[in-house]
């Protein structure tokens, strides 16, 4: 047997600690071993619960699946895993340690068998390093920064490089990421995301509503509404009536206004938006706006409904998460071009012109609310691998689908924008991993001040939708 003991402190209540750590999952956050893990037992965690974790030990990936034997909320836990040739136990106890500090003691046993066995000797110093990494992991977890965050010179070059920026783009860059932790609470406040019903979207709903916030789906179809609603409750273990859905098909200007109507009804105060809802289509075709259908889902769609909402989101002195897409980076901001015109039409260069727009928007928006206090910022979610990626990019999904992100890679930045401290210091940003990134690589594709402005006024007069104004 090998035995490992270590411990660490954090400047977190013991409650706080428990209650990141009980939903073992969140592992994959801390852990830098851990490739993927995810709760098996739908509800909040419990005696019983059941987890499989992803586990990458010496270049190979090792499935374990661990079950909470003994829970004391907000003190201890204790933890069985099992994998082939492998049985661990592994305590964890939280302790007060004086000026809301915790002490973090982990007591690891690790029993091997079969031929496992024979490599006691050199999987002992490994098992000891993977705890230490861990670790400190969960204490760069656990440890709330409120730093603004910054690009460093490693991404600056990469970015500027294109190809290499692209690679980031991938997996890859997720896990290059020091911290992937999702550990600020939002006990009490609201969260809206549109295109909820499923994947980044009901991926960024499950993550806000595991730390406590109250959701609000929008999307179109209500069967699927209530599908996300269940899963988003299964995976955060939420109370039922903390999640919340409002059906609306976001390419008709008098449902989003309705669905916005609604929203402020039940929400006067709105924390978080995020504009997720978005769509590539191969072929022409106009809203019940008169509206192509590209831009009036990746751009006139929020306009609408951030406007809609804007009183809520004052009162809460809120932020805005939009959802825009690396593909920008390809487009300049040309609002004539934004009509589209049937023979014009291309779905990747409509795609990448709406959301080149949106970014422009989202700058305007960041300068025209910003001294009133709600926050803006737009966000790439990397290459992912989705439904909607597969029908419409299907050779780049074949090509790259061993390295794309899965959803929930995707919804990190979202849910960070959202939620932590440390974003709350960006306005007009646009980010990739939770950190700020140029919004324009190619000569030519850069945007003025002016030009989101008219670009604002052009949606304006699109839409015939009123305003909100400040006073």
């Amino acid at each position: 047997m090998i035995k490992v003991e270590r411990h660490i402190t954090v400047e977190r209540s013991p409650v706080d600690c428990f209650r990141y750590l009980a939903d073992f999952s969140t592992c994959e956050q801390w852990d830098p071993a851990v490739y993927r893990a995810e709760k098996l037992t739908t509800g909040a965690p419990r005696v019983g619960s059941e987890f499989r974790l992803v586990v990458s030990v010496a270049g190979r990936r090792r499935t374990l699946r661990y079950r909470i034997e003994e829970m004391t909320a907000g003190q201890r836990l204790v933890l069985r895993g099992r994998a082939a040739g492998l049985e661990t136990t592994e305590t964890i106890k939280c302790t007060a340690d004086g000026n809301n500090k915790c002490r973090i003691d982990y007591r690891g046993e690790f029993s091997l068998r079969g031929p496992l066995a024979r490599f006691k000797p050199m999987l002992k110093p490994l098992t000891k390093r993977m705890v230490r990494h861990a670790m400190d992991g969960l204490q760069r977890a656990l440890t709330i920064n409120y730093t603004a965050p910054r690009q460093g010179w490693a991404s600056y070059i990469a970015d500027r490089s294109i190809l290499a920026g692209e690679a980031l783009f991938t997996d890859r860059g997720y896990f290059a990421m020091s911290n992937r932790s999702h550990a600020e609470f939002m006990d009490g406040r609201v969260v809206a995301v549109t295109g909820a019903t499923g994947g980044i979207g009901r991926a960024i709903a499950a993550e806000y509503a595991r730390l406590g916030a109250r959701i609000v789906l929008i999307g179109r179809n209500s069967q699927r509404l209530a599908d996300a609603a269940q899963y988003v409750h299964d995976f955060a273990g939420a109370d039922a009536t903390a999640v919340d859905t409002i059906e609306a098909d976001l390419l008709d200007i008098s449902q989003i206004q309705k669905a916005g109507a609604e929203l402020l009804e039940r929400h006067p105060q709105l924390d978080v938006l995020v504009n997720n809802a978005g769509a590539m289509f191969d072929t022409f075709e106009h809203s019940v706006d008169g509206i192509e259908r590209t831009v009036a889902i990746n751009l006139v769609a929020p306009f609408v409904l951030t406007e809609a909402v804007m009183p809520a989101l004052l009162a809460a002195q809120g932020r805005v998460v939009n959802m825009s897409s690396g593909g920008m980076y390809a487009a300049k901001l040309d609002i004539k071009a934004l009509a589209g015109t049937p023979d014009s039409h291309g779905a990747l260069s409509a795609y990448a012109r709406a959301k080149r727009a949106l970014v422009a928007l989202n700058a305007h928006w960041s300068r025209r609310y910003g001294d009133a206090g709600v926050i803006f910022n737009a966000m790439h979610p990397g290459w992912v691998a989705t439904p909607g990626v597969a029908d419409a990019l299907p050779r780049f999904n074949a090509v790259l689908g061993p390295i794309l992100r899965d959803a929930r890679m995707g919804a990190d930045t979202a849910v960070w924008l959202g939620a932590s401290a440390a974003a709350a210091r960006a306005n007009g940003a646009f980010f990739l991993d939770r950190t700020p990134r140029p919004t324009a690589l190619v000569p030519g594709t850069g945007f003025k001040p002016s030009q989101a402005q008219s670009l604002y006024a052009w949606l304006r007069n699109t839409t015939g939708i009123e305003i909100h104004v400040l006073r």
